[in-house]
């Protein structure tokens, strides 16, 4: 498939240098640097955060319209600061 790509200068520089000095084309470097990303990507395995809710209703009824600066230093409170 032919198709159009914007690199960076300095990073084509550096691909058609890769090339010369390996004797590949330029689309060779191209080709197996998409190759080499798509295949780690594959090996990653993907972070799952487990499912830590709790059960119940949300807020105390005494809580549920304040602002987190009261939340908080309700939650401080007594802890000598």
């Amino acid at each position: 498939m032919k198709t159009t790509i914007e690199i960076a200068d300095d990073l084509a520089e550096k691909a058609k240098r890769l090339a010369l000095a390996r004797g590949i084309t330029f689309r060779a470097v191209i080709e197996e640097g998409i190759r080499l990303t798509l295949r780690t990507e594959e090996d990653t395995p993907r972070f799952k955060l487990r499912n830590a809710s709790v059960s119940g209703q949300g807020l105390q009824a005494e809580f549920r319209d304040a602002k987190w600066a009261d939340i908080r230093d309700e939650i401080y409170q007594d802890r000598g600061a």
